[in-house]
C-alpha cells in the first residue's frame, strides 16, 4: 500500500450517519438522506447547504436524482417512497405499498420507473407519472438490502441477507408498460394475451440467475456500466465479483481484505478498478483484473455505509457515521511544461506528447512513460529543458520518484525511452540547461543533480518545506505551507521571502519579472524578488493560471476563466462547460489541458481587460481604439471608470440619457450634458445643469436653465451681471404683464429707472414711497403731481434727512454676446486622442524599425529577408500603437515668474515661506519655501545627493510655481502671494505649497515622451528625458503609499531605459570611430548588453532586432540565435518575429557558434554596471547608486552615479521621502 497516493477530500459534512447518496447528474449537487430522517441538499463545489427535507418519519436510507427530471426520490424505515421536486422544494407525492423499511431506491435511466428494495423481502417497480405500482418480485427469504437497474439492458440485480444476489429479466415488463411502437405479429399477439400469460405463471419480472456464493447476508450489488460483470458486497467482509453470460452467470474471483462487514461497493465508471466500504471504516479500492488491494483510506472513528460514483465526473462519496466526504482517487491536472510555440504533456495513457501552438497540430506520442511509477498513479509534474531537449517527471509512487528522460527528434509512435536517469524525491525542477533540483520531504533536502544524475551540490531547506519551484535562472521557490522563500543556489543563501499560506503552484509571467502563487482559494501576484503586488480571494477553488504577453493574469477555476491585472482589478472572461488546467495565452485564445489530458483551445474575448491595462497605463490611443470598435459596454464597466476617476470615458460607452447626464456633469462636458438635459427635461436635471454651468462661467447655458424653470427674479440679475439690458427691459415688462410687483420694482431698480418705480408706487397707492422717491432724485414736478393728487401741501409732509441717491453700477464691459472668460480645465489624454490631437503622432507602422548602416548578411536568402528593413533610411524604430503619447505643450497649471529674486517678499507672505519649511520634512517643500541649503541637507541624508548643478532647474521650477505676482500701481512693487496645495487649510500647521509636476504629469507627459524617444530611435534625446524624470521624482512630493509605489516604479523604469540608451549610444560612437575594428569585440558586447536592461515588451523587441541584426552581420550565430529566441517567444509584432525567424533558420544552419568569443552568457542572469558597461554576476561585489538603484562594480564607490549625476555611489543613505502621513 506503499506506492498509492492519498485520497484527494473535496468536500465533507458533519451530520448524522449518513445511510443514502446520488449526485446529480450535472450539477455539483449531492443529496445524503440520513439516519435522522433528514435529507440535505448540498453544493459539494462550495461547500454550502442548499436545502433540507424533513417528511419522512424515521431514517432515510435510499435517496436517487432523475437523470433529466428536477426530480428525486427517497425510502425510509415509515415504509414510504416519496418523490419530490427540488425546484419547488417539496414532495409532489408519496408511494404506499412496501410492508417494512425500503432499503434503497433508484430510477430507471429511460423509462418513468422507480425501483425499490424492502425489508418486506420484495423488490417493487413503480410508475412515477402514473403513480402505480406495476410489478412486485418476490424470491428472497430475508431482508431485500439492495437493487438496482442495468444502465443499458433489461436487467435487475438484488442482493438479500438471504445470501444470495439475483439477476432478474424485466424486458416482458418493458413490453408491456412501453408506449405502442411497430412491433412485429408475435409480440402484438404477445401483447393482447398478456393477461392469458400470466395465468400461465409468465410474470413480467422473471428470475434468470440466483448467484451463491457468500456466506452471510449480501448488502449492495452493483452491474459494471458496460462489461457483463457484477460486485457484491456482504456480511463475510468479502467483496465477490460475478460474471454473466446470455444462459449462465459465475463467480469470479474474492478481493479479500475488509476485516468488518462489507457496506457496499461499486464499479469505477471510467477504469478497471472496483470501490468498496465496510463497516471497519475504510474505503477499498481493488484492480478489476488481478482482483487485489490497489489503495485504501481509513477514518479514526466512522465506520462507512455506502458509496456513490458521479455518472461523469472523476468524483466518489462516501457516507459514514458523522456525514458525508467526496473524494478522487488521483489528481487529474495532467503533467505539461510549455516551452516558446510548444507545449509537452503527458496523456492519460502515460504517453508523452506535444501540442503546437500555431498550428493546433497535436503531436503523436513521442515515448511511453507507462513503466514510470505506480498503474494507476499519473506522473504529478514534467519539466521540459529545450537545450538537451530532455524532461523531467516526477511521481508520488515509492514516496516520490523521478526520472530524467532524453526526448527524441521525431515523434515516431509509441516508443519506451532507452537513456532513462532515475531517482528518489518528491518534486524535481531543471535550473540551468545541465543542472537540475531534486526535492526530498523526508529529508528536507534539496541536491543540485547535472544531467548524468550525479548531485554537484546539496542544501538543507528551510524547515517545512513540502514543494520546490523554478524561481528564475541559478534560483528555487521553496514552498512551506505558510511561506515561500527564494533561495539562490550559487550562493546558498536566502535571497526574499514572503508569507502565503498554501501555495499549490506556480506561474511565472512571460518577462519573468512577476510570478502568480496560486493556493486552494487565493492568487498572490509578486515580483521576481518575492515582493508583494497584489492578492486575489476566490470562493471556489482555483486550478490553473498563466500570463497574457500583456502582462495580464488569466486563471481558471473550476467553472470559470477569470483576469486580473496587477493592480488587482478582476473579472470574468468566459464561464467553462468542464474544468480546464490553462497553459498558454495568445491573442483571443486560450490554450488549455482538460481532465483527459487532451489540448482544448478555448475562445476568448480579452477586450474588458485589455482596456483595463490600456487605461492603467495611459495608452489612450489604444482605449480609444477599442471604444470605436469594441462592444465593450455594462454597468461594470461604467462604474470601474467612473470610481477610477475617468468620467470622460465612462461617457463614451453609455447611451442612457439618465446616465450620460451624471457622467458628463462629472467630467464637465456641458455640450452633453445641455444635450441630455433637453432629453430628460426635468426641473432637478436643469437646476443642475444651471448650476455646473455657472461654475464654469458658461452663462448662455445658464440662462437656458434659468429660462426653462421659469426663474424670473435670477434670470434679471444674470441679465444685470452680463450687462444685457435689453433683456432687463423685456424682463420688466413681462414682470408688468404679469402683475408681479416685487419683480417689476426689482428689475426697474436695476435699470435705474426712476420713473417706473414711482409709477409702481402710484398703481399700488402707494404714495409715501413715491414722494419720497420722487423727492430724494430731485423730481420736482413728479412732488407737486403727487401732493395734488393726495389733497396735502409740502408743509404737511415730514421726511427724514435725504442724501444723495444711490444708481446702479453701471456694467464696465457687456459680456452677454460671450461666455465669461475662464482657462478652460485641461484636457485629458484619452479627450485629446478623442478629438484627434495626438494622430500625428502615431508613426506609420510601415516605417523602418531601425537605420545604423549595418552590412547586410552574407547569405543572399537573409539578404532577401531583411533587405527592405535596411534600404530604407528610416528616421527611428518603430512599434505601432504599443506606446501611447500624449500631446506635448499643454498651458502650464503653474504661474511663471521671470525674475522672482527681483521681489523680496515681506511681511505675512515672508513667515508663509518660513511655515512651509516648518511644516514639511520633504525636500521640495523646502526648496518651494527658499530653503534650498535645508533641502539639500535633507537630500544627501535621504539619498546621499552631493552634486545638485543638474537640480538648479528643478528647483527653480518649484521655487517660481509657488508664488504669484500681480502689478499694482505705477512706481510700487506687486503684490505678493503664495500658492498653496492645501487651499482649504486653515491651521496655519498644515499649510504647504504648491508642487508643479506631479506624479500623473510625469507618468502622463514626460514618460510617454522617453517612451517616444525610444520608439523613433532618438536615443540620445531619451536620456536628457528620462533623467529629467529622475530630477522631477528626486524632489517631489505625492499624495499617498500607492503612488509612493507608483514612483518608485517610474524611477525603475528610468533607471533601465537610461542604461539602455547610454549602453547603445557608446556601441554607435566605437562603431564611428576610426579604429572601430580594433573594438568590434567590445561593440558586440555592447550590443548584447543592450538587451539586459528590462524595458517595455515593445521597446525591448527593438532592442532585440538590433542587436540579432548587428550580431548576424558580425558572424556571432549563437548570439544571434539566442536573439532571434527571445524576439520570437515575446510574439509581437508579427515583422519581426518573422525577421527573427528567417535568422533563426539561416543562425542554425551557419552552425549557432560565434566568430568572436565575446563575455556574454544569454543563460545567465546578471546586471549591467552603469559606469563600465560591463556583467555584475550573482555574487560578485558591487555597490548601488542610494536613489536609483542603479549597479555599479565596487571600484566606483564614492563617484557620482552616471545614472541620475546628483548621488553618491555606495553612500549611506536612509531612502527618499516623496510623502509623509497626514501632510
Amino acid at each position: 500500500m506503499s506506492t498509492s497516493p492519498s485520497m484527494l477530500t473535496k468536500f465533507e459534512s458533519k451530520s448524522s450517519r449518513a445511510k443514502g447518496i446520488a449526485f446529480h447528474p450535472k450539477r455539483p449537487w449531492i443529496l445524503v438522506s440520513l439516519h435522522s430522517s433528514t435529507i440535505q441538499l448540498w453544493d459539494y463545489r462550495m461547500g454550502t447547504l442548499i436545502d433540507r427535507f424533513e417528511e419522512h418519519d424515521g431514517p432515510v436510507r435510499g435517496i436517487d436524482f432523475h437523470k433529466t427530471q428536477p426530480l428525486f426520490v427517497s425510502g425510509g424505515d415509515d415504509y414510504k417512497i416519496k418523490v419530490w421536486s427540488y425546484q419547488t422544494r417539496r414532495c409532489l407525492f408519496t408511494l404506499n405499498g412496501h410492508l417494512d423499511y425500503v432499503r434503497t431506491v433508484f430510477f430507471h435511466h429511460e423509462l418513468p420507473w422507480i425501483l425499490s428494495s424492502s425489508d418486506d423481502q420484495t423488490i417493487r417497480i413503480w410508475n412515477w407519472q402514473n403513480r402505480s405500482l406495476i410489478c412486485t418480485m418476490t424470491g428472497h427469504n430475508h431482508y431485500t438490502m439492495c437493487a438496482q437497474f442495468h444502465p443499458k439492458e433489461d436487467l435487475i440485480v438484488s442482493a438479500s441477507l438471504d445470501q444470495s444476489v439475483r439477476v432478474w429479466d424485466i424486458s416482458g415488463l418493458r413490453k408491456k408498460h412501453s408506449a405502442p411502437t411497430s412491433m412485429s405479429f408475435e409480440d402484438q399477439v404477445a401483447r393482447a394475451n398478456s393477461n392469458q400469460a400470466d395465468m400461465f405463471g409468465n410474470t413480467d419480472a422473471v428470475v434468470k440467475f440466483v448467484l451463491e456464493g457468500h456466506d452471510r447476508g449480501v448488502n449492495w450489488v452493483a452491474f459494471h456500466p458496460t462489461l457483463p460483470l457484477i460486485v457484491s458486497a456482504g456480511d463475510d467482509r468479502l467483496i465477490k465479483l460475478w460474471r454473466m453470460s446470455e444462459t449462465k452467470a459465475w463467480e469470479v474471483d474474492t478481493c479479500r481484505g475488509h476485516f468488518q462487514n462489507a457496506s457496499a461497493c461499486l464499479f469505477h465508471p471510467h477504469q478497471d478498478l472496483i470501490l468498496s466500504v465496510g463497516e471497519d471504516k475504510t474505503v477499498r479500492v481493488w484492480d478489476l483484473n488481478k482482483r487485489t488491494s490497489v489503495q485504501s483510506f481509513k477514518r479514526e472513528n466512522d465506520r462507512f455505509w455506502v458509496i456513490a460514483a458521479h455518472p461523469e465526473v472523476n468524483l466518489f462519496a462516501a457516507g459514514h457515521d458523522n456525514g458525508v466526504m467526496v473524494f478522487k482517487l488521483e489528481r487529474e491536472r495532467p503533467a505539461s511544461a510549455v516551452y516558446q510555440n510548444q507545449l509537452f504533456y503527458v496523456t492519460k495513457d502515460k504517453h508523452v506528447r506535444s501540442y503546437d501552438f500555431s498550428s493546433h497540430v497535436e503531436s503523436p506520442s513521442l515515448l511511453s512513460l507507462r513503466k514510470f511509477g505506480n498503474t494507476w498513479v499519473p506522473p504529478r509534474t514534467l519539466s521540459y529543458n529545450p537545450a538537451e531537449r530532455a524532461i523531467l517527471v516526477t511521481s508520488p509512487t515509492d514516496n516520490g520518484i523521478y526520472e530524467l528522460v532524453g526526448l527524441p527528434k521525431d515523434a515516431t509512435g509509441v516508443s519506451d525511452p532507452t537513456d532513462i536517469k532515475r531517482g528518489q524525491g518528491n518534486s524535481a525542477v531543471f535550473v540551468a540547461r545541465n543542472r537540475f533540483a531534486v526535492f526530498t520531504q523526508s529529508t528536507q533536502l534539496v541536491e543540485i543533480k547535472d544531467l548524468s544524475n550525479s548531485t554537484t551540490k546539496s542544501f538543507k531547506a528551510p524547515g517545512g518545506t513540502n514543494d520546490i519551484y523554478f524561481g528564475g535562472t541559478g534560483c528555487l521557490l521553496l514552498i512551506s505551507p505558510t511561506a515561500v522563500v527564494l533561495y539562490d543556489i550559487q550562493q546558498k543563501k536566502q535571497l526574499a521571502d514572503i508569507t502565503v499560506a498554501g501555495v499549490k503552484y506556480v506561474s511565472w509571467s512571460n518577462d519573468g519579472l512577476h510570478a502568480a502563487l496560486l493556493s486552494k482559494h487565493n492568487v498572490t501576484i509578486v515580483t521576481k524578488s518575492l515582493e508583494l503586488v497584489s492578492t486575489l480571494h476566490e470562493t471556489i477553488r482555483i486550478k490553473s493560471a498563466t500570463w497574457d504577453d500583456t502582462g495580464v493574469l488569466l486563471y481558471s477555476t473550476l467553472n470559470h476563466i477569470k483576469y486580473t491585472l496587477l493592480n488587482g482589478d478582476n473579472g470574468i472572461v468566459r464561464t467553462l462547460d468542464q474544468t480546464v488546467y490553462l497553459v498558454r495565452v495568445k491573442a483571443r485564445n486560450v490554450y488549455s489541458l482538460d481532465r483527459a489530458a487532451k489540448p482544448k483551445v478555448l475562445t476568448i474575448d480579452p477586450t474588458e481587460y485589455r482596456f483595463k491595462l490600456a487605461l492603467i497605463r495611459r495608452n489612450y490611443d489604444e482605449m480609444l481604439q477599442i471604444i470605436k470598435t469594441s462592444s465593450l459596454v455594462g454597468q461594470s464597466i461604467i462604474s470601474y471608470l467612473q470610481k477610477k476617476g475617468y468620467p470622460e470615458i465612462a461617457l463614451q460607452f453609455v447611451q442612457d440619457p439618465q446616465t450620460r447626464f451624471e457622467l458628463a456633469i462629472e467630467c464637465g462636458n456641458l455640450e452633453v450634458a445641455t444635450q441630455m438635459a433637453n432629453q430628460l427635461d426635468r426641473p432637478k436635471i436643469w437646476t443642475r445643469l444651471g448650476a455646473e454651468a455657472l461654475s464654469h462661467g458658461n452663462h448662455q447655458t445658464v440662462e437656458m436653465t434659468y429660462q426653462k424653470l421659469r426663474n424670473l427674479d435670477k434670470l434679471s440679475f444674470l441679465y444685470l451681471c452680463t450687462g444685457n439690458e435689453e433683456k432687463l427691459t423685456r424682463m420688466a415688462k413681462i414682470a408688468e404683464h404679469r402683475g408681479d410687483s416685487t419683480s417689476r420694482f426689482q428689475n426697474a431698480l436695476y435699470l435705474g429707472s426712476v420713473e417706473n418705480r414711482i409709477q409702481m408706487f402710484r398703481e399700488l397707492d402707494l404714495y409715501p414711497l413715491a414722494y419720497l422717491t420722487a423727492r430724494s432724485h430731485g423730481l420736482t414736478e413728479e412732488c407737486e403731481s403727487l401732493l395734488e393728487a393726495t389733497g396735502l401741501s409740502e408743509d404737511q409732509v415730514s421726511l427724514p434727512t435725504l442724501g444723495s441717491p444711490a444708481t446702479t453700477p453701471a456694467t464696465i464691459v457687456p459680456t452677454y454676446k460671450e461666455n465669461w472668460p475662464m482657462k478652460p480645465a485641461p484636457h485629458s489624454s484619452f479627450e485629446k486622442a478623442l478629438a484627434g490631437e495626438v494622430g500625428d503622432a502615431i508613426e506609420d507602422p510601415t516605417t523602418d524599425l531601425l537605420d545604423e548602416g549595418v552590412p547586410p548578411a552574407d547569405d543572399p536568402s537573409v539578404k532577401a529577408g531583411l533587405g527592405d528593413e535596411e534600404e530604407d533610411a528610416g528616421e527611428g524604430w518603430d512599434m505601432g500603437d504599443d506606446i501611447a503619447l500624449d500631446a506635448a505643450g499643454a498651458d502650464s497649471d503653474f504661474v511663471k515668474v521671470d525674475n522672482p529674486d527681483d521681489a523680496a517678499p515681506s511681511g505675512s507672505g515672508s513667515s508663509e515661506a518660513d511655515i512651509w519649511s516648518r511644516n514639511s520634512p520633504l525636500a521640495a517643500d523646502h526648496v518651494a519655501a527658499g530653503s534650498l541649503e535645508s533641502a539639500m541637507q535633507l537630500l544627501n541624508r535621504q539619498v546621499g545627493a552631493v552634486n545638485f548643478a543638474p537640480l538648479k532647474p528643478r528647483f527653480m521650477e518649484i521655487y517660481t510655481a509657488s508664488k504669484t505676482f500681480l502689478s499694482a500701481s505705477t512706481g510700487l512693487p506687486p503684490l505678493f502671494n503664495y500658492v498653496r496645495r492645501t487651499v482649504e487649510e486653515t491651521d496655519a500647521r498644515k499649510v504647504l505649497p504648491m508642487i508643479p509636476r506631479d506624479l500623473e504629469t510625469i507618468a502622463a507627459n514626460d514618460l510617454q515622451e522617453g517612451y517616444t524617444a525610444m520608439r523613433m530611435n532618438r536615443l540620445a534625446d531619451g536620456v536628457t528625458t528620462f533623467k529629467v524624470i529622475l530630477h522631477s521624482l528626486l524632489v517631489n512630493i505625492v499624495g499617498s503609499p500607492s503612488q509612493v509605489e507608483e514612483a518608485r516604479s517610474i524611477i525603475s523604469k528610468a533607471v533601465e531605459y537610461t542604461l539602455a540608451m547610454s549602453v547603445e549610444l557608446a556601441r554607435r560612437e566605437m562603431a564611428s570611430a576610426t579604429d572601430a575594428e580594433q573594438t568590434l569585440k567590445r561593440q558586440l558586447e555592447l550590443n548584447a548588453y543592450f538587451t539586459i536592461p528590462k524595458l517595455e515588451v515593445a521597446h525591448r523587441q527593438l532592442a532585440l532586432t538590433a542587436a540579432m541584426k548587428q550580431a548576424f552581420s558580425k558572424k556571432q550565430f549563437s548570439s544571434s540565435l539566442s536573439f532571434a529566441n527571445r524576439i520570437i517567444a515575446n510574439g509581437t509584432p508579427a515583422k519581426l518575429v518573422e525577421n527573427a525567424t528567417k535568422v533563426k533558420t539561416q543562425s542554425e544552419r551557419a552552425g549557432s557558434t560565434d566568430k568572436l568569443d565575446i563575455e556574454f552568457d544569454p543563460f545567465a542572469e546578471f546586471d549591467v554596471c552603469a559606469a563600465s558597461y560591463t556583467p555584475i554576476y550573482g555574487g560578485s561585489p558591487s555597490v548601488a547608486c542610494p536613489f536609483d538603484g542603479a549597479k555599479y562594480h565596487d571600484r566606483y564607490k564614492g563617484q557620482i552615479c552616471r545614472i541620475c549625476d546628483v548621488c553618491e555611489i555606495g553612500a549611506a543613505a536612509s531612502g527618499l521621502r516623496l510623502w509623509v502621513r497626514g501632510l
